[in-house]
């Protein structure tokens, strides 16, 4: 074996050397040869230089761009007219017990819950799995829902409603900001005598939006589940307003806006919360007749 291996190792150095002597000796492939080396030794340094183009051209020892590159453009930016977007806001960490914690996890070990956006399908499936697991945390211990939300899915809504009622323990709600359409129908979904509103915040009720397209078929169909949907949570706004469900249904014919007084009155909260600016008079509404 060692002697097959040494013969090996022999024959490919004999074959180098004829090679490179049969190159050498040629004029016409040692030219070659020496293009050859050059475009390896160019390329060589192409690799170790990185990725960018503008570092080093393969055909060129030039490093500097060429003025007929065409100008660099941000790979983000698609359009050079639309206006950047701007950052996410992040959400605040807070020390807790020497490690970190978003204040929505903090706040959840308070039992404190809140509706910040839009109601859709993604936010009422986070409420209700809070929900359940504060329920199954503790039954008897009551939960607060901070509400901000100008509304939204009537589906995704009555998902967080039903959750509200399902668990053992009471829901407080709680308006700041604005509690519109589905909001405003969850803030007065709380438990009774646990309905609150900060001094500022505005509250409107409306009946369900929706539309429907194709044959008349489809129409009337969409037509009749979208009045279904309006009887039913005027039946429930009723329930716990104590108001008729005739007045509920004309009150949510247009856009109805309530201050927290008026809403206290109407018997979707049960208390305004005072604050240090709760001593200032709020104007009075004014009629278009003042205004025009």
């Amino acid at each position: 074996m060692r002697t097959a291996a040494a013969f090996v190792s022999l024959w490919g150095l004999a074959c180098q050397q004829h090679v490179c002597g049969f190159v050498v000796n040629n004029p016409a492939l040692r030219q070659r040869s020496s293009h050859g080396a050059a475009a390896r030794a160019t390329s060589a340094l192409s690799m170790k230089a990185g990725p960018n183009p503008k570092t080093w051209y393969p055909h060129s020892v030039s490093m500097m761009p060429s003025p007929d590159d065409p100008p660099e453009v941000d790979p983000r930016r698609k359009d050079p007219d639309r206006p950047a977007e701007a950052p996410p806001v992040r959400m605040p960490v807070v020390d807790v017990g020497g490690s970190q914690m978003d204040v929505i996890s903090r706040l959840l070990k308070d039992r404190i819950l809140l509706l910040g956006q839009q109601v859709n399908d993604e936010v009422a499936n986070v409420l209700v799995a809070q929900l359940l697991y504060l329920a199954n945390d503790d039954p008897d211990k009551d939960i607060t829902l901070y509400i901000n939300s100008p509304g939204g899915s009537v589906s995704a809504g009555m998902a967080i409603y039903d959750a509200m009622q399902y668990v053992p323990c009471d829901v407080s709600t709680v308006c700041f900001g604005t509690a519109a359409s589905m909001g405003a129908f969850l803030l007065g979904a709380g438990a009774k005598g646990k309905r609150r509103s900060l001094p500022n915040a505005r509250i409107m009720i409306h009946q369900p939006l929706g539309g429907a397209q194709g044959q008349a078929a489809d129409i009337e169909i969409q037509a009749k589940e979208i009045l279904f949907i309006r009887s039913l949570l005027n039946s429930y706004m009723a329930e716990y307003c104590d108001q008729p469900a005739d007045k509920i249904q004309d009150d949510c014919d247009r856009d109805f806006f309530m201050t927290p007084e008026e809403a206290m009155d109407y018997g979707l909260i049960d208390e305004v919360v005072t604050t240090k600016t709760s001593h200032i008079a709020k104007p009075a509404m004014p009629s278009l007749e003042e205004v025009f």
